[in-house]
């Protein structure tokens, strides 16, 4: 299953790429995060693995991200018309997926934030999800992108909005 959500946050690239960077920040706008932690390697850096769990109402999903590419691996300073590229590889019980995540100037004060999506499933549960229920990837991938420019924009924190 292939699919790509974008969003466009009013703020510039480079502000928004240093959002999505920083790892404290995950929990203000990642709805569901319960860990993410680094077992081996910098968060953020290429060849870095990552402990994930996520919770949604009463299940918790936990995964493994593994950092594969992040360009320019420099975000500071980024040159003007460069596209920044975060990619990852998540696997869990049943599940594997590749996220490609760019990031384009669109204007001065506005960024999009476009998302590749792949996923392949294994062993029935899982197949019968991604059969059944295709949508609910898309619109979770999308709900994250919209807690994060509201985060991004003004501030808002998606553990005060879960209660």
């Amino acid at each position: 299953m292939k699919y790509t959500v974008s969003i466009e946050i009013a703020l510039p690239r480079e502000r928004v790429v240093r959002l999505l960077a920083d790892p404290a920040l995950l929990p203000m706008w990642l709805r569901g995060l319960v860990l993410h932690e680094p077992l081996s390697g910098v968060h953020g850096e290429v060849g870095t693995k990552s402990r994930v769990v996520m919770q949604t109402g009463q299940r918790t999903f936990e995964c493994t991200e593994t950092i594969t590419r992040r360009e320019p691996a420099d975000l500071h300073g980024i040159p003007e018309g460069r596209v920044v590229l975060f990619e990852r590889e998540i696997v869990g019980e049943g599940m594997w997926s590749a996220v490609r995540d760019r990031l384009t100037e669109a204007g001065p004060e506005a960024t999009l934030w476009a998302s590749e999506n792949e996923y392949r499933f294994s062993g029935l549960l899982m197949r019968l999800v991604g059969l059944l229920m295709p949508g609910s990837f898309r619109k979770q991938s999308l709900q994250h992108m919209q807690d994060f420019k509201a985060f991004a924009e003004q501030g808002t924190d998606v553990r005060d909005v879960e209660g």
